[in-house]
């Protein structure tokens, strides 16, 4: 069972992988995103399972409050970033499906 500082550090971890992850949508560098992704899932993991309820006080309420704001906007941000891109790649995929079945059916490159 985690205290309320404890709780609070783990949203501020997720809030600043957030962030970096944003970073990483932003110029692109769909690696580092995939990392980051996976460092902040395993942060959540660990709130899941750590976080019962406790009585927060006013300003640590407002504090959590306020850094999952923080983490939904990044997140919003970031599907506003890579789904655009995904689903230019998932065109791109088809496309090149289609074309070898039409090459495989109509034998693209034999001579006539």
């Amino acid at each position: 069972m985690m205290n309320e500082q404890e709780i609070i550090c783990l949203y501020e971890n997720v809030a600043t992988i957030t962030d970096q992850m944003l970073a990483a949508a932003r110029v692109g560098d769909w690696e580092e995103l995939t990392a980051l992704e996976q460092r902040c899932a395993a942060q959540v993991s660990m709130l899941k399972s750590g976080e019962t309820p406790v009585a927060l006080t006013g300003a640590e309420r407002e504090r959590k409050v306020e850094i999952i704001k923080k983490i939904l906007a990044d997140d919003r941000e970031i599907r506003n970033i890579t789904e655009p891109w995904m689903a230019k790649l998932s065109m791109l995929i088809n496309s090149t499906g289609t074309e070898r079945k039409l090459n495989h059916a109509y034998g693209a490159g034999q001579s006539n």
